[in-house]
């Protein structure tokens, strides 16, 4: 049988719920759209694209044909940048190193004697002198052992005047044929005996009273106690660990490192004259009472030069010593250390902060009269510290970007945020009089 063709499908028709979404969708667009042009509007007003409406402001200050309102060239965002300006000053040759502070002499108090402590005559801390009774040991047994040895000689002191009467009498008798030869020889034995044994109690007695003498014991230099280890009433001996330890603090040393490329610097600022060296600490954390502003970095001469090389890491030790008399310098303490090995004097130099790298080398950013920049490449001297000397590339008196630099290009629109001067090359430790510049 043949099959009744089917009728045509049709559309549903639209309903409200399927309507309203689609006009919703529409809106949005269309809403879009409207923002997207009314941002586009306000960008171009504010860069001043637009004739309309008249600002009195802008016309005042309108920057010349060709330009954009920053003084840039048109179309070119304008870079907020800072300056200095490249000077001819005198820059220092620094080296900075890690050092530490150690005491002048350091002095461990070990009793020399056996016996108990009967007196603790200093307190922790305190600074002392040389001579300043520190600890008394019982001296009874050392006074006894003394006084022994006092009688001991006077009693051979004694024998030895009889002998020496005997030996008189011997010597007549001897010329009148009263006694025999020998008897005067044996008499003078005696008499010689006798004169050494009292030498010899001499010793003793010298001995006993070194002994008495260590019971009382004595600071060996001007310094300051530490915190003592026993107290009245221990029993100590000679092989006892140390009571106490005074350090001498003013004047005091710091020993630090030095690569050994820098040792010929060092040793022909020492074939000069004195080196100064600068303990550089750290600012206070809380200002002063009174307001007034913290003293300068300690400054103290370079005294020697180890006698060779660290083989393992390359490096030499220096010694230098400071007069400490405010205290700050504490032995064991870590203080970052810089000494002036010479001085390069009326050089162009720019904060080091103003020098980029690329492929060929560094360069800086220059700031021209249009309030654009150029790319200039340099050739750098000596960097020392926060200053750069530059060699060619450079005049006195040309304004470098300091920051800002990873947004420029050459030819870029710039503005000077806060043009400074760099101020003069940072001093080191000055030079004595007599001393290489």
């Amino acid at each position: 049988m043949n099959e009744l063709p089917r009728p045509p499908l049709r559309e549903a028709p639209r309903t409200l719920e399927t309507a309203a979404p689609r006009r919703r969708r529409r809106l949005w667009r269309w809403l879009l759209l409207l923002a997207v042009l009314a941002g586009g509007g306000w960008y171009a007003w504010q860069r001043g694209w637009l004739p309309w409406p008249p600002q009195p402001e802008r016309a005042a200050s309108a920057p010349p044909a060709g330009f954009g309102p920053s003084g840039g060239p048109r179309g070119r965002m304008t870079v907020p940048v800072s300056t200095a300006d490249a000077a001819v000053t005198d820059v220092p040759i620094l080296l900075d190193a890690l050092g530490t502070v150690q005491a002048f002499n350091t002095i461990t108090i070990v009793p020399q004697v056996a016996g108990r402590i009967t007196e603790i005559a200093f307190t922790e801390g305190q600074e002392v002198k040389a001579g300043d009774v520190l600890v008394r040991i019982d001296p009874r047994t050392y006074q006894a052992a003394l006084d022994q040895a006092v009688a001991t000689k006077a009693q051979r002191e004694a024998q030895l005047a009889n002998a020496r009467l005997d030996l008189q009498r011997y010597a007549t008798l001897v010329r009148g044929q009263g006694a025999s030869q020998q008897t005067l020889d044996t008499q003078r034995a005696t008499v010689a005996q006798l004169e050494a044994q009292v030498q010899y109690d001499q010793a003793t007695i010298e001995n006993a009273q070194a002994q008495l003498d260590y019971t009382v014991i004595r600071s060996p230099i001007n310094g300051r106690v530490g915190l003592r280890q026993l107290d009245i009433g221990n029993l100590v001996q000679s092989s006892s660990g140390g009571i106490v330890t005074v350090t001498q603090m003013r004047p005091i040393s710091v020993t630090f490192t030095l690569p050994q490329q820098a040792l010929p610097q060092v040793m022909t600022a020492l074939a000069a004259g004195p080196v100064q060296v600068e303990a550089r600490l750290p600012e206070p954390t809380i200002p002063r009472a009174d307001g007034t502003p913290p003293p300068p970095n300690p400054v103290g001469t370079l005294v020697t030069v180890d006698n060779q090389v660290d083989a393992a890491t390359g490096t030499i030790r220096l010694k230098a010593t400071f007069p400490n008399e405010d205290m700050r310098l504490w032995p064991g303490a870590f203080v970052n250390i810089r000494l002036q090995v010479a001085l390069l004097r009326d050089v162009v130099a720019i904060p080091l902060v103003a020098v980029q790298r690329g492929p060929d080398g560094p360069y800086a950013f220059v700031v021209q009269a249009n309030s654009t920049v150029a790319q200039r490449p340099l050739t750098l001297g000596v960097v020392s510290g926060t200053q750069a000397v530059v060699q060619r590339g450079l005049q006195p008196g040309d304004r470098v970007v300091t920051s800002g630099a990873l947004r420029l290009t050459a030819g870029a629109p710039v503005q000077v945020a806060d043009p400074v001067r760099p101020p003069a090359a940072t001093p080191g430790p000055r030079r004595r009089p007599g001393g290489a510049q």
